[in-house]
């Protein structure tokens, strides 16, 4: 019988980097690339990338060539398919197993979505409560996806790899939480004790 006493756990990373319709597309470039192939190991590095249908047709013909100089392989929705039908890459179709899986490899989801709504539902549906980022000019946008997605760090035009200890000012960590009991987000030592009050008084009472 298992038990149920409930726990901190470092879970998997299932990030995502939404490109949305206001953009700046040489940021996004930036942050995606960052996001995924600096260091494939850790949790946070992306695995879904979601773009606009606005700006798919700029976007993805700009990415997809440097994804494929690191070998990344990607499976694509059928929209993305389509438009990168005449860019040289590695590209397979996506399933549906692929959405919620964590590669920590040269590997990356893509898919075209209609709008902000449809990026916090996939995310919603797909994502591990881990690290998410939106990349828009928009303010507004970002402070619903910031609002909305709930994940342990949300990202307003900053890459997901920003999901660690060390960044946080939390020193040397120790893992990172996905859950809402207890520490959330990175975790270094004080996030893994607890905490007592201590009153010193001179014959105070409460009246």
């Amino acid at each position: 019988e298992c038990s149920k006493v409930p726990v901190i756990k470092h879970f998997k990373g299932v990030c995502h980097v939404y490109v949305e319709t206001e953009a700046d597309l040489r940021m996004a470039a930036k942050i995606v690339m960052k996001a995924k192939v600096q260091r494939l190991s850790t949790s946070k590095a992306m695995e879904t990338l979601l773009v606009d249908v606005n700006v798919a047709s700029q976007f993805l013909p700009i990415i997809v060539p440097r994804l494929a100089e690191k070998n990344v392989t990607l499976h694509v929705d059928p929209a993305s398919q389509l438009i990168l039908s005449n860019i040289a890459a590695k590209i397979v179709p996506a399933t549906e197993l692929n959405w919620s899986t964590e590669y920590n490899d040269y590997i990356l989801n893509v898919k075209v979505v209609n709008s902000l709504t449809e990026a916090l539902n996939h995310i919603s549906q797909y994502g591990s409560g881990h690290s998410d980022a939106i990349v828009t000019q928009n303010e507004t946008t970002a402070r619903t996806f910031l609002q909305e997605v709930d994940s342990a760090a949300v990202y307003w035009n900053a890459s997901t790899r920003f999901t660690d200890g060390g960044e946080f000012g939390m020193g040397a960590e120790i893992g990172i939480s996905t859950d809402k009991i207890g520490a959330r987000g990175p975790m270094g030592l004080d996030e893994l004790t607890s905490y007592k009050w201590l009153g010193l008084g001179t014959g105070q009472i409460r009246g």
